[in-house]
């Protein structure tokens, strides 16, 4: 059942913000979407996996590396099979929507530094992961579908500034970098 509510929840948000950011993705270089992704599901989504999966850091150990990898302080061959590690902890939970949830969008999020075309589903992971922590999972579906639109403006939001900030050619929107 709550595995149905969060395919469900995955298949519904077709919203202005997700076809946004999906145009914005479209525009942007492989390291900005690394940056970005690895950076927002370690200020978004950490807590919450953490929050279900107490006992497991392994995650955080992951993002750390991947951040130093962007950082440029290791190398792409010594983070491969960490990006593989967090993939298989994404799919090994299955009992927690939540979690399972979180665990996804950060294991996606690792895992746009070598494939930039997840980044779109590493968001609406994050968003479910959002939307099941602040509801709980006995709401109707349009509690969920608000909870992820807003989810997926915010990182629009942060997309956007990030963009600006490191593109050479960004999209046309006014920050101060």
């Amino acid at each position: 059942m709550a595995k149905g509510k969060l395919r469900k929840m995955l298949g519904s948000v077709e919203s202005k913000a997700s076809i946004d950011l999906m145009n914005l993705i479209e525009t942007q270089s492989k390291i900005t979407l690394g940056i970005w992704a690895v950076t927002y599901a370690k200020d978004h989504y950490l807590a919450i996996y953490e929050e279900v999966c107490s006992a497991d850091r392994r995650l955080r150990e992951i993002v750390t590396a991947c951040e130093e990898y962007l950082q440029e302080s290791r190398k792409l061959n010594e983070v491969k099979p960490l990006i593989r590690e967090a993939g298989l902890i994404g799919r090994e939970i299955t009992d927690n929507p939540v979690g399972q949830a979180a665990a996804r969008a950060i294991s996606t999020a690792c895992a746009v530094i070598q494939t930039p075309t997840n980044a779109l589903g590493f968001l609406f992971y994050g968003a479910a992961a959002v939307a099941y922590s602040r509801a709980g999972l006995t709401q109707p579906a349009e509690i969920y579908d608000d909870l992820a639109e807003k989810e997926l403006g915010q990182a629009l939001n942060s997309l956007q500034k990030i963009a600006v900030c490191n593109e050479p050619n960004p999209v046309k929107v006014k920050w101060n970098c």
